[in-house]
């Protein structure tokens, strides 16, 4: 085995190939990890000028091609016994390992990787350039299932220098197109042709065109049609068998007419797959845990917050701060109506309230204390016991007399400060002696001054 190739150190040999080997290198200049393409110079002169054609021609189109479905090149060279070609070193399965290992894959993983490498090729029809070897062991299927497509060996170029002679075929038989088998054109749609091979042999484990030798091969190809995938798969649904069907199509019109079509159709039918799973739960579900410094609330529900009325952010202007409610002076309560009014710092406000209710509660004390208190009492049982008065019809009022000035506080007798008001019936005739004692009073100063 090689030690080195021009400044690759050689690790290891990775595989053998119709045009060479290919061996797992480093590029000791960026310490990269590659892989080295080469072709063995060994050989007749035709042979030599057809495969360094083709290597070439490889090298052009890889060049042109910068996909994340495409394999990558990064340098090529040559030395007295072979030509070589560094790409990207990809670690994981070539597809025809992964079918021939006889456990079959999943349809919707099947799909995930054809519907990649119907991009990389999207993208290579957009270059004008046409793969022309779609087959298993020209897709790498990397870890995290990202999938590649590399040789482009026989692709067609524009202005390719690669001569054929007539009637040469080029690529493998059990995955041609039937215009590459008759020797016809070819186009786009074959690559499309041979993706769907690829797609039918992922999904069943079995070449849909097979045979004794390569002539067996190529006439079922052009002539026969297999039963559908799911014939020998029950996993695969109804819609892939048409997708396989309308790709492996002999006639070019009933064909997919782009690759891009095939790859829509393709995560069409991964979309239903999906849609027939139970979601699955989210992670999310729960909020995270507040910090213990911030004070723990119960969450409202969703369908509890109506986020349309949440204000903006922002300043609060003065007129949104919260003003003291002013304490009504009908409070139920005089003893809480002062204990709030000193909270609130209204003791101002309320102190002739204050004042008012304390002097009302004396009062209150010496008629509940004093001699009238047990007249009083008298006076209600007796109202009780006595029979409802007869009705009597309503009269006008009379007019009311005319006010008479209001006497003085020195003239009013020294008797009418210290009697005490009664309650009750009393009380009414009490009030009968201080109005008449008034006026007498009020008439005597007016004859005074009138003298």
């Amino acid at each position: 085995m090689l030690s080195t190739l021009g400044r690759y150190k050689i690790i290891s040999e990775i595989g053998q190939g119709a045009m060479g080997v290919v061996y797992k290198a480093v590029d000791p200049i960026i310490d990269r990890t590659v892989a080295i393409k080469t072709i063995n110079l060994n050989l007749s002169r035709q042979e030599l000028e057809e495969y360094e054609a083709r290597f070439q021609q490889e090298i052009k189109a890889a060049g042109r091609l910068n996909h994340p479905n495409i394999v990558t090149i990064y340098d090529v060279g040559k030395t007295d016994a072979v030509a070589y070609m560094a790409m990207e070193f990809l670690e994981g399965n070539e597809l025809k390992d992964i079918i021939a290992s006889g456990s079959l894959m999943p349809p919707d993983q099947v799909v995930d990787i054809i519907a990649q490498v119907a991009d990389g090729l999207w993208f290579a029809h957009q270059q004008d350039i046409v793969h022309r070897d779609v087959k298993p062991s020209n897709i790498m299927v990397m870890k995290g299932g990202i999938a590649k497509i590399t040789d482009f060996g026989i692709a067609r170029l524009p202005n390719s220098a690669v001569k054929t002679m007539t009637g040469l075929i080029l690529g493998s038989p059990r995955y041609m197109s039937p215009e590459q088998v008759i020797g016809k054109t070819i186009d786009a749609r074959s690559d499309i042709f041979s993706l769907g091979v690829v797609l039918y042999e992922a999904l069943t484990g079995i070449a849909p065109f097979d045979g004794e030798n390569v002539n067996a091969i190529m006439y079922a190809t052009v002539n026969t049609s297999p039963p559908p995938p799911s014939e020998h798969n029950r996993a695969v649904p109804a819609m892939l068998d048409l997708i396989v069907a309308k790709a492996m199509a002999k006639l070019l019109e009933d064909r997919y007419q782009s690759i891009k079509e095939l790859a829509d159709d393709l995560r069409e039918v991964r979309r239903q797959i999906d849609s027939t799973r139970p979601a699955a739960a989210l992670k999310a579900t729960t909020a995270p845990a507040l910090p213990r410094s911030q004070p723990s609330t119960t969450p409202l529900q969703q369908s509890e917050v109506d986020t349309a009325t949440m204000p903006m952010g922002g300043a609060k202007s003065k007129e949104d701060e919260a003003k003291a409610v002013p304490l009504a002076k009908t409070f139920d309560s005089f003893d809480a109506t002062m204990r709030l009014a000193a909270m609130t710092d209204q003791t101002d406000e309320f102190r002739e309230y204050i004042t008012q209710t304390q002097k009302m509660r004396a009062y209150k004390g010496k008629i509940e204390s004093g001699p009238l208190a047990a007249q009083a009492a008298k006076t209600a049982a007796a109202a009780a016991t006595a029979p409802a008065p007869p009705p009597v019809e309503k009269k006008k009022p009379p007019l009311a007399p005319k006010p008479t000035p209001k006497p003085t506080p020195a003239a009013r007798p020294a008797a009418m400060e210290e009697m005490p008001p009664a309650s009750g019936g009393t009380n009414f005739i009490a009030i009968g002696a201080i109005v008449v004692l008034a006026i007498a009073a009020a008439a005597l100063l007016v004859a005074l001054l009138i003298k």
